[in-house]
């Protein structure tokens, strides 16, 4: 599905705004994008009863909203940056759990710079490319709770 980024500010406060009404079931559990650079993005969530599971600790899905969002930021950002159309869709994702996620919980996404290469080489060679990037949860002790590997399609629009 292709995003329309062309009037978004890759700004905390803009992207959770974006949250709010493009993706409200992040929002309304608590998903808020912390710090964005070029090369990272940071995600935080907070374990809470509106993303609860039935054992006391943050739902799956929660930790996985979380953790796609710090990979798509950084592909929405790469997008933009490239002055060019370019549809991106996860196809593949697996996740890892080791530990209860409860308290606040950190996701980051360290693969911007390899997100930027394989959107230059699908800008170059003008066919489809795919990047498979990692966004990691730790816990406030600093302990992994979580572990995330999402695969995106991105294709150059004709």
């Amino acid at each position: 599905m292709p995003v329309n980024t062309e009037k978004m500010k890759f700004t905390p406060k803009k992207v959770n705004a974006f949250l709010l009404f493009k993706l409200p079931s992040a929002f309304f559990t608590g998903v808020r994008l912390k710090s964005l650079t070029n090369d990272t993005a940071v995600v935080k969530v907070t374990h809470k009863w509106v993303n609860q599971n039935p054992f006391k600790s943050m739902f799956w899905a929660v930790q996985g909203m979380a953790s796609e969002l710090s990979t798509g930021i950084l592909v929405m950002k790469e997008i933009d940056a490239s002055n060019k159309k370019i549809s991106m869709l996860v196809t593949n994702m697996n996740g890892t759990f080791t530990k209860k996620a409860t308290g606040k919980i950190r996701f980051e996404c360290n693969d911007g710079k390899l997100i930027r290469e394989t959107i230059q080489k699908a800008v170059d060679t003008g066919e489809g490319q795919t990047v498979t990037v990692t966004s990691e949860g730790f816990n406030e002790e600093g302990i992994s709770v979580s572990k995330f590997e999402y695969e995106w399609s991105l294709k150059v629009k004709s």
